[in-house]
Formats: C-alpha cells, sequence, structure tokens
C-alpha cells in the first residue's frame, strides 16, 4: 500500500509539470494527499504552504476569492488546516478547523439547490469529527461531546462514537445510555427486515442483564451481516470499564460465535477480543506471583 500512495505522489508531481492549469487544482490534493498517507508531514507541509501563498497573491481580490472559495477542492482546504497540526501547533489547529466548519455553514446556508446544500452539511460534519478527535487529543471532552452531539442524528457510529467519548470521560451513565440507543436502532432494525416470524425468543431484547442484551445483539448481527458490530464492540468496552473483565470476554466470544463469517473480518473487533485475553493472562500472571 505504502508503493501505491508513492506512485501516485510522483504521477501527481509530473501531471502538475505537464497537465492544463484547470486541472492542477485535482492534482494538488492527490499530491499532497499521497504525501500525508506517506507520511511525509515536512514535505506536505512544505508543498502545502508554497501552494497556499502562491494562491494568496492572485489578483484582483475578487478572482482570489472565486479561486479559494469556488475552484479549490475542499480537501486542500482541509490539508491546509492539517500543516498547522503537522508543526504542533494544536490551537492553530483548533481555529483553522472552526474557520472551515462556519464556512461550512455559512455554505449550506446560502446554498440554491438541495444537493449542494446537503454536500456542504456532510463537508460541516466531516470537519466536526476531526475537530472532535482533536478535542479528545488535547483532553477536552467536554468540547468534543458536545460538538458531537450537535451531529449526532441516526448515525449509529456517530453515536457509537460519541458513546466512546463519554466513556473515555468517566461518564459511565451518558455513555451506557447511546450504547442502548444503538442497541435498540440495531435490534429494531433488524426486526423490521425479518419478517418470516421464526426467531421469536432470539430476536427479542432481554433487559435482564447486559450480557443478554449482547448475546441478541449478536444473533441480530448473525441475521443483517451489518450495522451492529459497534454496539457489541461498545458494550464489551462499557463492561471492560466497569471492572467486569470475565463478561466482557463472554460478550465477544459468544458473538463472534453467533457470526463468525462477520466478526472475524472486523479488525477492531478481534483487536478488543485479544487485548481482554491479554488482560485476563496478565491479571492470572499477577494473582499467581502473589500466591
Amino acid at each position: 500500500m505504502t508503493n501505491s500512495w508513492r506512485a501516485l505522489a510522483q504521477m501527481a508531481r509530473d501531471r502538475i509539470m505537464q497537465t492544463d492549469p484547470e486541472n492542477l487544482p485535482l492534482l494538488w490534493s492527490l499530491r499532497l494527499s499521497s504525501l500525508a498517507r506517506l507520511r511525509l508531514f515536512n514535505q506536505a507541509s512544505a508543498e502545502a504552504s508554497n501552494l497556499f501563498g502562491a494562491l494568496g497573491s492572485i489578483t484582483p481580490p475578487a478572482a482570489r476569492t472565486h479561486v479559494l472559495e469556488h475552484v479549490l477542492p475542499f480537501e486542500l482546504d482541509v490539508i491546509n488546516a492539517r500543516v498547522k497540526y503537522w508543526a504542533g501547533d494544536a490551537y492553530g489547529y483548533t481555529d483553522a478547523l472552526g474557520v472551515l466548519l462556519r464556512r461550512c455553514r455559512r455554505r449550506a446556508r446560502n446554498a440554491r439547490l438541495d444537493a449542494d446544500r446537503q454536500m456542504w452539511i456532510e463537508r460541516g460534519a466531516r470537519v466536526g469529527l476531526i475537530a472532535a478527535s482533536q478535542f479528545i487529543e488535547t483532553k477536552d471532552f467536554t468540547a468534543a461531546t458536545g460538538l458531537l452531539e450537535s451531529l449526532v442524528t441516526s448515525s449509529s457510529e456517530l453515536r457509537s462514537a460519541l458513546g466512546r467519548v463519554y466513556l473515555q470521560a468517566g461518564q459511565l451513565d451518558k455513555a451506557e445510555y447511546h450504547f442502548e440507543v444503538v442497541e435498540r436502532a440495531a435490534v429494531t432494525a433488524a426486526a423490521a427486515d425479518d419478517d418470516d416470524g421464526d426467531d421469536d425468543d432470539e430476536g427479542k431484547p432481554d433487559v435482564v442483564s447486559e450480557t443478554t442484551r449482547a448475546l441478541n445483539v449478536a444473533f441480530m448481527a448473525s441475521a443483517r451481516g451489518t450495522g451492529i458490530k459497534p454496539a457489541v464492540n461498545n458494550l464489551a468496552v462499557a463492561l471492560l470499564g466497569q471492572g467486569k473483565l470475565k463478561e466482557g470476554i463472554e460478550v465477544l466470544e459468544t458473538a463472534l460465535e453467533a457470526s463468525p463469517s462477520t466478526l472475524a473480518m472486523a479488525e477492531p473487533f478481534l483487536f478488543n477480543l485479544s487485548t481482554l485475553y491479554e488482560l485476563r493472562s496478565s491479571i492470572a500472571a499477577d494473582k499467581k506471583r502473589d500466591c
């Protein structure tokens, strides 16, 4: 994969020297994205700074505004903001993301076509997620949860991410609430897809224990094939946060047995399961040394 990104970066550089000027923005976006994928951050920062320095010198100002607002790919604006992150300027990076987020909201409000409005709303959501990740990195969980709360609608992925942030912040009640919402939505959607009535008992959510709810979620995962893995993962992490290591392992093992073809290909699921196994082995070794 590294060789592929290197080849793309070299191809984009060669094309930039030869291509028609109207295709340059897309090629620059490909070039800088490839350098970032290769983790050549110094090279990407230098080239991005030179590019935006040249764009900033366009005259008259109206032409410069048109190029920056309507011609330049949005990905280049995101990379330009990332330059501050690569330089270690966390506050400057946050400010740059704030500028991008306000721009997305302004363009969404002013859009005349529904397609354009939806496009800028989605871009704003992407920038919001990037900003939330930055807040989490700087341990500002209040800002991260506040931003994610404004983005959560019907997306199970976003709600799962919000629950994980609350879990990381130590707010277990709110984390459990969001995980349960994701679980209920998944079970309801799976039940709506199943009109045969063959899964009478297994398809009904059981509220007796967290482990039983996890078993129902795993069963629905095998029926649908997608969309439930985050709920099982989140429940296992929540159990671990409560000190219930054995129950967390049981949840993941049972889900894997219920849907091996789906979950065996999920890297986060397998990573969490192997981590819990390592924790269990470490605890057992510590107890043996204490005896």
